[in-house]
């Protein structure tokens, strides 16, 4: 099987199985005109054809975009592999930095940032949270890290708190409306780092999300 599958024209991606729920990781590289987007880029120093597969690829200005700060993953292999060649920026949470090394190329974000091609990260959450979904106009995509997730051909949502009986309201009432929000963005496909990719009618699938009893690790409710 290749490295990567492209699953639209100029939309790549590569995916990881592993032990445990849920059990795929999943990253995703875009074309973006003459540049390069990369989100939660999954790679380790030993896969070796997936790198070469990612060179060829690569183009332009190459951003690497962290949903969460659990995905910065291969964020500062891939920096470190292109920047002689492509002006490289890593884009995330602020609490992202931790997770880095060097952090000479990352710029931290809070969510509500415009950045260049029109790629706005959203802010989701209230409290809000460390992770942020990425609005991708090139490719009228909205990527997400672990919030949203697919599981048996539906998205669902992952609040990822192990007593969210005891917090349906806030869950109704506070978290599900900060992700309401996201429903009405221009938006075709729904790019989850776990399970399939949403590539038609996306902003439907999510809103049927929202809809569904969210998704925990030990059972589906």
């Amino acid at each position: 099987m290749p490295p990567l599958d492209e699953v639209a024209s100029g939309l790549w991606r590569f995916t990881v199985t592993r032990n445990g729920m849920p059990p795929t990781m999943t990253a995703y590289v875009l074309r973006d005109g003459e540049d390069t987007i990369l989100v939660d880029p999954l790679v380790a120093g030993e896969t070796e054809p997936l790198l070469a597969a990612l060179d060829e690829i690569v183009c332009g200005r190459v951003r690497i975009l962290v949903t969460t700060p659990f995905h910065v993953r291969g964020s500062e292999l891939l920096w470190r592999r292109w920047r002689a060649r492509h002006e490289v920026t890593i884009f995330g949470h602020e609490h992202c930095a931790a997770r880095l090394d060097d952090r000479s190329a990352f710029r931290p974000l809070r969510g509500g940032e415009t950045l260049d091609g029109g790629v706005r990260a959203h802010q989701i959450g209230r409290p809000r949270r460390a992770e942020i979904p990425f609005e991708l106009p090139s490719h009228r995509a909205l990527a997400f890290g672990d919030t949203v997730l697919e599981i048996d051909g539906e998205l669902r949502v992952w609040p990822r708190h192990r007593e969210i009986e005891r917090r349906r309201t806030w869950y109704e009432q506070r978290f599900l409306p900060t992700l309401d929000a996201l429903t009405r963005l221009d938006v075709e496909r729904v790019l989850v780092t776990h399970g399939q990719p949403v590539l038609r009618d996306g902003a439907r699938a999510l809103a049927a999300s929202l809809t569904r009893s969210p998704w925990r690790r030990s059972s589906l409710y």
